[in-house]
């Protein structure tokens, strides 16, 4: 009998939130890749739209500021998504999706910080 393997949802990011009306918004995604659930995503200052938060830049991305709740496939067009936004809310610190450039802890805690500075607290084991 094959083994079938589920992809993460929303239940394994998502542990709290004080209320979804005020923690969670509507985004678009920028075309290019398949983001994941738990994606740790920044704001492209010019254009508004969101994507994977990278290492370093200069284009606003490369700041944490929201967390996917669902996967979403933007590999032909800009798609919508639901993130959160705001806290106060608490995600799986094991449930959240880098950017290939965020590649070992230093770099991981980096987005970690950036994220609690708006509300999103990630913690192990919950």
């Amino acid at each position: 009998m094959p083994v079938l393997t589920e992809q993460p949802s929303m239940g394994d990011v998502l542990k709290y939130e004080v209320n979804p009306n005020y923690t969670r918004e509507v985004i678009t995604l920028l075309i290019g890749t398949s983001y994941p659930a738990g994606a740790v995503l920044g704001r492209i200052t010019a254009s508004g739209k969101y994507t994977l938060s990278t290492e370093t830049g200069a284009d606003g991305s490369q700041t944490a500021v929201a967390v996917l709740l669902y996967p979403v496939n933007t590999t032909l067009a800009d798609a919508v998504g639901i993130v959160v936004t705001r806290g106060p809310a608490i995600v799986s610190r094991a449930g959240l999706a880098y950017e290939a450039t965020v590649n070992d802890s230093t770099k991981i805690n980096a987005k970690i910080t950036q994220l609690a500075a708006v509300g999103i607290i990630a913690r192990d084991g919950v």
